[in-house]
């Protein structure tokens, strides 16, 4: 009896679900855009801030590393008379000043910063910032409105959100098949 009423309390809980998804327009397929976040990069960086961390070309390596340490980011925008000129990361300084030898103190940043940029538009949608940051195999993208820069977002500012709309997402259908979802 215990079997019955489980299979049954799991056959009304996936019709539930179902019913939900059909409301709310989810694809019923099995990896459409289920997983989608909805939203745009530009919510990310209203909700973060507007604070853009910057260097000129011809600082050294040193200080670029010492203000991401001191502002706790991974990368830092390039600029050149008010322009994005490039960007400097971790993963630059580790791959071409520390394994290339080279002095931190003594390299200036216009030597290691990645110019050929992919940027980012704020209304830009965050799955497809993943989509090009996976493809593009970079982990910082400038944001830009035209020529003006918006703000910087990383790989974990996305991560973040996405588990934010999951955490949501499900806590929703939770309330939903419980009966606490409001009508």
């Amino acid at each position: 009896m215990d079997l019955v009423r489980l299979t049954l309390t799991f056959a009304g809980n996936m019709i539930a679900a179902l019913d939900l998804r059909r409301r709310v327009n989810w694809p019923l397929n099995r990896g459409a855009s289920v997983n989608r976040i909805s939203g745009a990069v530009g919510t990310i960086l209203k909700r973060k801030g507007g604070e853009i961390w910057s260097v000129r070309p011809d600082q050294t390596v040193y200080e670029a590393v010492e203000m991401m340490a001191d502002k706790g980011v991974g990368a830092l925008l390039v600029i050149s008379d008010g322009k994005l000129a490039g960007i400097i990361s971790e993963r630059d300084y580790t791959r071409k000043v520390i394994l290339k030898g080279k002095s931190s103190k003594e390299t200036p940043v216009r030597d290691i910063m990645t110019v050929e940029l992919v940027t980012a538009h704020p209304g830009d949608s965050i799955s497809e910032c993943m989509h090009v940051m996976t493809e593009k195999r970079v982990r910082h993208l400038p944001v830009m409105e035209g020529v003006e820069m918006v703000g910087l977002v990383s790989i974990g500012d996305l991560v973040r959100r996405i588990i934010s709309a999951q955490t949501a997402t499900i806590d929703n259908l939770e309330k939903y098949i419980t009966g606490d979802y409001p009508a």
